[in-house]
């Protein structure tokens, strides 16, 4: 009889890993499909952001500054490798398009420009995908990190090497999508 109990509490045991260990697993792919298709949506926006520069370049060449810190931030998003780097790089990113479109403001025929509102109507959408797509990666992050801290999987975590995932986050003040209506 004792040994069935110690036959069942190991078998109990063996389930528990390795359903737990299957968590980890498919925590872990969703985590780096949400993140993907985070980065997805990033990339669209780099794709408009030097559409958007040339555009507003033919009518505000003098506004260097103001465009050379789009391109710089677009730069520096490009590069960033870690969604804490990419956070700090976007709400710069975010930043600088605010002031890029402040610029603009002061130009009445570049308002009127097709092409610029057809830009500014792309990156508008894209920041509305790119707020989605960052709240599926966090949600996502959240229960893996959740399920990495809890006891007992937490054991198995550590054995396994699953480790939290860090959540993409905004910069206070930077909370809700960019306005760029004109």
């Amino acid at each position: 009889m004792v040994n069935l109990i110690v036959i069942a509490v190991v078998i109990g045991v063996i389930v528990f890993v390795i359903a737990a260990y299957n968590t980890f697993v498919r925590l872990k792919n969703l985590c780096d499909n949400a993140w993907s298709d985070v980065d997805v949506q990033l990339k669209r926006r780099y794709d408009l952001i030097p559409n958007l520069v040339n555009t507003v370049k033919g009518y505000a060449s003098h506004e260097r500054g103001v465009l050379e810190n789009v391109t710089k931030a677009r730069a520096e998003a490009t590069a960033a490798k870690t969604p804490g780097e990419q956070s700090k790089a976007e709400n710069m990113l975010t930043s600088a398009l605010r002031q890029l479109f402040a610029v603009a403001e002061n130009y009445p025929e570049l308002k009127a420009n097709t092409n610029f509102l057809d830009l500014q109507s792309n990156l508008s959408q894209i920041e509305g995908d790119i707020q989605n797509a960052r709240r599926y990666y966090n949600a996502v992050v959240r229960d893996n990190n959740i399920k990495v801290e809890s006891f007992p999987s937490n054991i198995i975590a550590s054995i396994f090497g699953f480790k939290k995932r860090e959540f993409f986050e905004m910069a206070e003040g930077e909370r809700a999508v960019p306005k760029v209506e004109f």
